[in-house]
């Protein structure tokens, strides 16, 4: 989205044409609903600048620009490379609390930018402009003053905006980045808020089980440690981790003194020396209702309240999920649950392919550009369009069932950085992911897709495995089937529109 000049747009009065004109000066990919309240406020701005500035009528600002993945819109925008001038527009009837406190939040949101920052609001109704302080109070302004720092600030970049807001300047792991997370260098969906709410003042109405899904990539891990560090200010609380990452967790556990981590293998969980405030689950999908009594027991124990943070993979066959995981989750009576949608991480292509991968009913309705499937005959030759891909920069995540040993195979050496055991995938993501499969999987009569090896009890979580793999891919997909054509067959009926 590029910036536009307001002034020129403020010349058309039809919401409709307005919104069309918008669309083709700032190249935004949707055309902006745009009620006439906010035309009047922004054609009552244009008009204060162009009493105090020559040039008014030539200012860009980038105009509605919402921050996709957190839900986080600002009105106008100017950026260059020394200086950030933020304008909200408001009608009237809007509280001062409420204008700071959303001035406030924009200057979170936009400390990422690493640049001197200014903050204004325009109240339409009143003829008012008011700027945030330093120290975050709010103060009267003018527009000599503004038109001064307009002045100061010279051009505003013409640069796609959306360059500005990399996922990786916000969006992080607290287990796979936990120097930012202590420094609290991340930001919140605004569903992440929402539940982060609901999940508070259920724990002052007594509520003591609560918990939230979602498909991998949604949040799930940075909402539930920062509700740990808030839960944690003033008395301690623990945190079970089913799941890897066991050295990661040492080193949150030894900087972040609030919270004691817990490393729990597969339904199981250890003895507890002491009492918590709160207790948190990550990666609950790894318990059963053995792993589940337990913690209620030292929840009761300690009137301490549980939140649990865990994948529910519906689009897995509910033969792979019997016995532990969501299932014995949701069915507890006392259980409050909570879904987190909003894809953070996978993008909507790689989340619908992974779907209809693993769940293949009905008709496909879209192309997968992003999504490569090669076949090879054995391992020899499956082995070499693996090696390809990584020297594409891909990711092989490998499963430990098939057995490769990779100091005995010559054409397929050694090489930590392209490549990762799936059982190690948890909480990390990388922009290219390869993935293999043998001719143990098939689909069955519903067309979810099986293991034969998982059928027979040797490695039941074969499918699992190439969900949360596939899952931590932020950009492309590739799959090289081995010695197996009808399943190459019938993935590419999913792959063809």
């Amino acid at each position: 989205m590029r910036p536009i000049n307001i002034y020129a747009l403020t010349r058309l009065e039809t919401p409709d044409l307005l919104s069309k004109v918008e669309r083709q000066m700032s190249h935004r990919g949707h055309p902006l609903k745009i009620k006439s309240w906010e035309i009047e406020g922004l054609r009552l701005f244009s008009a204060r600048l162009q009493e105090v500035m020559e040039d008014a009528c030539s200012l860009m600002f980038y105009y509605s620009f919402t921050m996709q993945k957190l839900g986080k819109e600002f009105d106008l925008l100017r950026i260059n490379d020394d200086l950030v001038i933020n304008i909200e527009l408001k009608s009237g009837g809007v509280s001062a609390d409420a204008i700071r406190g959303q001035l406030i939040q924009n200057r979170y949101y936009l400390t990422t930018l690493g640049k001197s920052m200014y903050f204004y609001t325009y109240i339409s109704g009143q003829d008012r402009l008011v700027r945030l302080s330093n120290s975050g109070r709010l103060v009267n302004s003018s527009f000599e003053e503004l038109a001064l720092l307009l002045d100061k600030q010279g051009g505003c970049t013409e640069n796609d905006i959306e360059d500005y807001f990399k996922e990786d300047k916000y969006l992080i792991s607290p287990i796979t980045d936990p120097g930012r997370f202590l420094r609290q260098e991340y930001f919140l969906t605004s569903q992440q808020r929402d539940i982060k709410r609901q999940i508070l003042k259920n724990i002052r109405d007594g509520h003591m089980l609560q918990g939230f899904t979602g498909l991998p990539g949604t949040g799930k891990t940075i909402l539930l440690y920062d509700l740990a560090m808030q839960l944690s200010h003033r008395t301690p609380v623990c945190l079970f981790h089913f799941g890897a990452f066991r050295a990661e967790l040492e080193e949150l556990n030894e900087r972040l003194k609030r919270v004691d981590f817990y490393y729990c293998g597969r339904n199981t969980v250890p003895e507890i020396p002491r009492e918590y405030a709160a207790i948190f689950v990550d990666e609950g999908q790894g318990m059963g209702s053995e792993a589940l009594g337990r913690i209620l027991e030292y929840a009761g124990a300690w009137q301490s309240p549980v939140i649990i943070s865990y994948d529910n993979v519906d689009c897995v066959s509910e033969k792979e999920r019997i016995g532990i995981g969501a299932p014995v989750i949701e069915s507890h009576p006392d259980f409050r649950g909570f879904k987190l949608t909003n894809r953070i991480r996978l993008n909507n292509e790689l989340s619908t392919f992974l779907r209809r991968l693993l769940s293949a009913a009905g008709s496909n309705r879209r192309e997968f550009p992003h999504v490569t499937v090669t076949y090879g005959k054995d391992r020899e030759e499956a082995f070499r369009l693996i090696r390809t891909c990584e020297k594409e920069g891909y990711m092989f995540i490998w499963d430990k069932s098939l057995g490769i040993d990779f100091d005995e195979t010559e054409s397929f050496p050694r090489e930590a950085l392209t490549r990762i055991e799936s059982g190690a995938v948890t909480g990390k993501e990388f922009d290219k992911v390869v993935m293999l499969l043998d001719e143990t999987f098939y689909y069955d009569t519903q067309c979810f897709l099986r293991n034969r090896e998982s059928d027979k009890g040797a490695d039941p979580a074969r499918i699992m495995n190439l969900f949360h793999g596939l899952s931590r891919a932020k950009g492309r997909i590739a799959l090289v089937i081995m010695g197996n054509l009808k399943l190459m067959e019938q993935i590419y009926l999913i792959l063809q529109r």
